[in-house]
């Protein structure tokens, strides 16, 4: 059975370690070397009202356990903020 991104966008994240809603879907990150999904973006935690949201959660593809129906399980040890870096390929 195949998924979109469009229908990941869609589910909630869930941390199975200690059962946090992660959100949503925000991003993909994909290896078009070598054509496939490398991992998934998620909204980076809260840091107060005035001082905004991390950049972003990056989930490796490999600690995703489970997409289910309207949720996606994860296996996250810790919750670190993370900027992507643009890996480039060689063409």
């Amino acid at each position: 059975m195949g998924c979109c991104i469009n229908d990941l966008r869609d589910k909630d994240v869930v941390n199975i370690n200690d059962g946090r809603k992660l959100g949503c879907v925000t991003d993909v990150d994909i290896d078009v070397c070598n054509g496939r999904l490398v991992a998934i973006m998620v909204p980076g935690e809260s840091k107060g009202f005035i001082f905004g949201r991390c950049e972003e959660i990056r989930i490796p593809w490999d600690r995703i356990v489970r997409i289910g129906n309207d949720t996606i399980l994860v296996d996250l040890k810790t919750r670190v903020c993370e900027q992507r870096s643009p890996e480039k390929c060689n063409m």
